[in-house]
């Protein structure tokens, strides 16, 4: 049997071209499916999904960012371990940032004012947000706070203006030390222990969950994360055994430094 002319390989010659038609549009159609799994590798396991194509990121920046620690995170060695500064750090104090930018992200104006002046005055927090901010901007505070009330070799005793205080409203510093860790060992569940000045006197105070002092009015001076987060990776259910191995590592020119008249306020 003859091959009619213009066959090829006993096939018609509209039978060739569908075919490299669909052989181009299969390759396409691949390159395009490879193209994608990079991005779909990148995304796995975080939660997020692929980028739209033609979306625009949210580039604004947040209101508020997590300060860096003040020193190494095994420097407070042997009293607070390294890995419970690791993860106090880096994730608890982090988780307070980014659930205070979130809920603030509703409310921009809010997000221009201090975490001081938000914790000052709650009731002007829009009451959609205000538990957030509470909750949130209290950690966040108190953290910011906390890094910096404790320094490598600190510990011992403070002096000058602060110790004459100290002897003026609680007798000695024995007297406040004792109480400061009654408070501390006595706030049930979580919460903080603080030294606070309060209408111009040294008082001592507890807080529960991330409640700060700024929102009664005191001005905090020393304070004491009680919260099992802070301690149990290395005393477990000891809280008595991590208040004692904290006073090692109280940094009291900080703390000499927000009594002072005229110190500056923490920015956070």
């Amino acid at each position: 049997m003859s091959i009619p002319d213009g066959w090829i390989n006993n096939q018609p010659p509209n039978t060739i071209m569908m075919t490299r038609r669909q052989a181009i549009k299969t390759t396409a159609l691949a390159s395009a499916a490879i193209a994608t799994i990079p991005a779909a590798l990148a995304q796995e396991g975080t939660g997020l999904k692929p980028p739209i194509a033609g979306a625009l990121l949210d580039t604004a920046p947040a209101p508020f960012t997590l300060p860096p620690l003040p020193y190494d995170y095994d420097a407070l060695e042997p009293f607070i371990d390294t890995e419970t500064m690791h993860i106090h750090h880096d994730k608890h104090h982090a988780a307070y940032i980014a659930n205070l930018n979130k809920a603030l992200a509703e409310f921009p104006d809010q997000g221009n004012k201090s975490v001081e002046d938000l914790l000052k005055n709650l009731d002007a927090v829009p009451e959609k947000i205000r538990t957030a901010v509470r909750n949130n901007g209290g950690g966040h505070y108190n953290h910011s706070l906390f890094w910096q009330m404790m320094k490598p070799g600190g510990g011992g005793e403070p002096s000058g203006d602060l110790a004459k205080a100290i002897d003026s409203n609680f007798g000695n510093f024995s007297t406040l030390k004792e109480a400061f860790s009654k408070a501390a060992l006595g706030q049930f569940g979580s919460g903080w222990a603080w030294l606070v000045l309060d209408g111009g006197n040294l008082k001592i105070a507890a807080s529960p969950n991330q409640d700060t002092p700024l929102s009664s009015g005191q001005t905090p001076l020393l304070g004491l994360d009680v919260w099992e987060h802070a301690y149990y990776l290395k005393h477990q259910n000891k809280r008595v055994d991590y208040i004692a191995a904290w006073w090692n590592v109280t940094n009291w020119d900080f703390v000499a430094s927000r009594f002072n008249p005229g110190s500056r306020p923490l920015a956070a």
